[in-house]
Order: structure tokens, then sequence, then C-alpha cells
């Protein structure tokens, strides 16, 4: 009889864990980069069932196995490539490939795939909220003007116009100023990878070249990548989740009454 508790208590408890999660991946549906978490539920004391005799319990049979508790496992996160949103904002990049955006922050290097940049108050590109935008180089990067373009490899580049007095006459010369390039790193193993609020995900692995020479992984311009949530399944999971939710609900207060008759009805018998 008190089995049914643990069992529909944990199922409650990981139900509302598994709301939690998709809640959460509704509410950044809308939020660039962002990567879909799914969790995982496992069984807890397994035990094994035996058949034996009622009078003799030699040569028990084996019949099952059983458990008492189920519990949320874990949270996967599925880094699959988003979809591609036109912007023409000029402090909005998108990566196509694998590969992270590296940004300075209080507690050091994070990483992320929201490439919905803006500029701070002194100059330097900076993902709002979190930290500093860094170069190739490990440092901020400044932007001066606003007549930029970037390429596919992620170097930010201005063209100014000097115009010089000879012998007078006037010659514009054309000068191109970099302002530094995009630093884009990977890991080898994404699975060590440590979740943040704000879609930010930090590590302690070694950073590997993203490919941006050989043409895997590309930056582009004026462009985000949207969420890899999928509006249509996570409300098919949540309405699915919310059903086993409240069906354990009401089989546990049937446990309930049912105890409470045994104690007060039974009881005095």
């Amino acid at each position: 009889m008190y089995d049914g508790f643990y069992k529909l208590a944990s199922g409650m408890l990981t139900q509302s864990r598994n709301l939690n999660v998709i809640g959460n991946n509704m509410v950044n549906v809308q939020t660039p980069g962002y990567k879909q978490d799914t969790m995982v539920s496992t069984t807890f004391q397994e035990e094994m069932l035996y058949r034996t005799g009622r009078t003799s319990k030699a040569n028990p049979e084996p019949l099952a196995t059983t458990s008492r508790i189920k519990a949320a496992d874990r949270t996967y996160v599925n880094y699959e490539q988003g979809g591609f949103e036109v912007t023409d904002g000029i402090f909005d990049f998108a990566l196509s490939g694998n590969g992270f955006f590296c940004i300075q922050t209080a507690g050091g290097e994070r990483y992320t795939r929201n490439g919905a940049f803006a500029v701070d108050n002194e100059g330097y590109l900076e993902l709002p909220g979190i930290g500093r935008v860094l170069s190739t180089e490990n440092q901020p990067i400044r932007i001066e003007s606003e007549d930029f373009s970037v390429d596919s490899r992620g170097n930010i580049t201005v063209s100014l116009l000097r115009t010089g007095e000879e012998e007078d006459s006037y010659e514009e010369e054309q000068e191109v100023q970099q302002y530094g390039a995009l630093k884009v790193v990977d890991f080898a193993d994404y699975n060590q990878l440590q979740r943040e609020d704000n879609g930010i995900f930090s590590t302690g692995q070694a950073q590997l070249p993203a490919g941006l020479n050989g043409g895997e992984t590309k930056i582009i311009w004026q462009t985000l990548e949207k969420s890899n949530v999928n509006m249509v399944n996570e409300m098919t999971a949540m309405m699915s989740s919310q059903r086993a939710l409240q069906g354990a609900a009401q089989a546990l207060k049937m446990y309930d009454q049912i105890m409470s008759k045994s104690v007060t009805d039974i009881g005095r018998l």
C-alpha cells in the first residue's frame, strides 16, 4: 500500500521538474542562439521480484524488476543549428556551423551562440547584461565608427578616406582600419559544457579552432541565429506532462482516502 505513495509522489516531482524545463524552452523561443533543453528521467532503488512456494522457499523464480521511485536523471542540451533571421542590424552576428562567441565576464571567459550584440558607453562591443565581446587577440573590440563591415571570418574593418594637400591639388586616399576579429572557438566534448543564465556556457576544456579558415564555420553579419526550440513539440510535451502530473495527483488523493479509511474505520473492527 505504502509503495504507491513513493511512486506517485516521485512521479509528480519528476513531472513538475519537466514542466519547468519545457516552460524555460518556451520562454526562450525568441532568444537568439538559444539551445533547447530536454530532461531525461530514470528509476531509483530497483528491486528484483521473485516467486516462491507457500511452504518451501527453495528455488525462487525471478519474475521482473520493479522500481519504487522515478527521478530526474539530467538535462540534455540540443546543440543543433537553428535557423537564420536577417535583421540588417549592424551589431547582429550569427554562426553557421559549430562554435561559440567568446564573452569577457567578471567570472571569466564565457561562450554563447547569441550574437545580438550592442555597444556600451565606452564604445566596446558587448552582449548586453553579460560582458564584452573578445577578439582573436583576447581583447575587447572597440567600435569607433558605425560605418564598418564584417567578412565571413569575423574581421571588422572600416574604410576611411584621407584627403592630402599636394601642390594646390587634393588627392583622396582610402585607408582600411581594422577594429579586430571576432573570436570563435569550439570544444571537443559538448557534454562538459555547463549552461548558465541567458544562454551562456562555461567549461574547463581546452579551446579548439572553430574551423573559420577551413570554411566549416562562418560568421554571418546582420543576421541572428534563431532558437532551435520547436513550439509545437514543446506544447505537446507540456500537455502530456501536465496530464501525467494531474493523474498522479488524483491517484495519490485516492491513496490518502483509502489509508484514512483503514485507520479510522477498519481499525475499530
